[in-house]
């Protein structure tokens, strides 16, 4: 099977110019690129297309009958709710998702903001830029705590490949790993029941994906069951985490710090509740735990090989 045009409707939001294409150009022969696309255009941009890739541009029932020779839509990222799978089984297109391909790009970036977070290094470099440490009276600043990871317990909610890599490297530097059940399910073995792991856990890092059952699961609540000097780290979706509650709880010294790379809106407006500057203890990056250029590299690279897969009728990650 020879598959003709495809479109990538958003590949600005993976490509900065700094990637080889040459794998995803060679997969299909004709290509139409954009940088992004607003929900509007979708129709017009892919009414000929018989392959779609798409990053965060939603794909709906309007948009796939508006496309007829349309057979696969590949999704370049691992959670699908860019693609409205229901239309897709009604109009017989085939869906893949993407996975595994920053598995080592964020497990490092959620070990840096833990490190950061237990050192309280942002602090200490606005203390420094501040002029602070000019001042001192002293050779150095140490007013705010600095925590040594080796026999601190991390829990981990989501114990999937980018659970286990966290887990991997935590015990690498000496770190007691506790794994949470799903909440409300006894406990598998080596899992521990999720109000056990909540209450136990120094650092709290959050790998599982956003559901019914896991929006909002960390509310003020559930905040409350954590140790006071413990630290929360989400890097999965951001409605899993109550982001009102979330500021309270920091303001209020329910949690000692958070840090989180995913927010509910994206990109967020500038009044954002979590982009407040009196927010103590608390550090935000724009999404990009996953965008290191081998994992972006790798992800165009998956890309290429699920569309040949598909042409040779063995279709991989297929989720529709």
């Amino acid at each position: 099977m020879s598959l003709e045009p495809g479109v990538f409707l958003d590949i600005g939001s993976v490509d900065q110019g700094d990637l080889d294409r040459v794998r995803l150009e060679t997969a299909i022969s004709a290509w139409q690129w954009h940088d992004r696309t607003s929900r509007d255009q979708a129709a017009a941009r892919i009414k000929d297309a018989q392959v779609v890739v798409s990053n965060k541009c939603f794909v709906g029932d309007a948009e796939m009958s508006s496309a007829p020779e349309l057979k696969l839509i590949v999704i370049a990222a691992t959670g699908t709710n860019v693609v409205d799978l229901e239309a897709a089984r009604r109009n017989r297109v085939t869906v893949c998702n993407s996975v595994d391909y920053g598995t080592a790009s964020v497990t490092q970036h959620v070990i840096t903001l833990m490190l950061n977070l237990l050192t309280s290094q942002p602090f200490y470099r606005d203390r420094v830029m501040a002029g602070d440490w000019s001042r001192a009276e002293q050779f150095c600043l140490m007013d705010m705590p600095i925590r040594e990871v080796a026999g601190l317990n991390l829990g981990v909610i989501g114990y999937g490949v980018l659970g286990k890599s966290v887990a991997r490297m935590a015990k690498a530097l000496g770190m007691n790993v506790l794994v949470a059940e799903r909440r409300g399910r006894k406990p598998r073995p080596d899992h521990l029941a999720f109000e056990d792991v909540v209450a136990h856990a120094d650092v709290l890092t959050i790998h599982c994906p956003l559901t019914d059952e896991t929006r909002g699961l960390f509310d003020r609540a559930m905040m409350q069951r954590m140790k006071r000097n413990a630290v929360l780290i989400n890097t999965a979706r951001g409605g899993i985490v109550v982001e009102e509650d979330l500021v309270s709880c920091l303001h209020d010294g329910i949690i000692a710090g958070a840090a989180v790379d995913v927010l509910t809106v994206e990109p967020p407006p500038e009044d954002h509740v979590l982009l407040a500057k009196d927010i103590p203890n608390l550090i935000v990056t724009p999404h990009n735990a996953w965008a290191s250029k081998s994992a972006r590299q790798a992800l165009l690279d998956q890309i290429a090989a699920t569309i040949r897969a598909f042409e040779r009728g063995q279709p991989v990650n297929r989720v529709i």
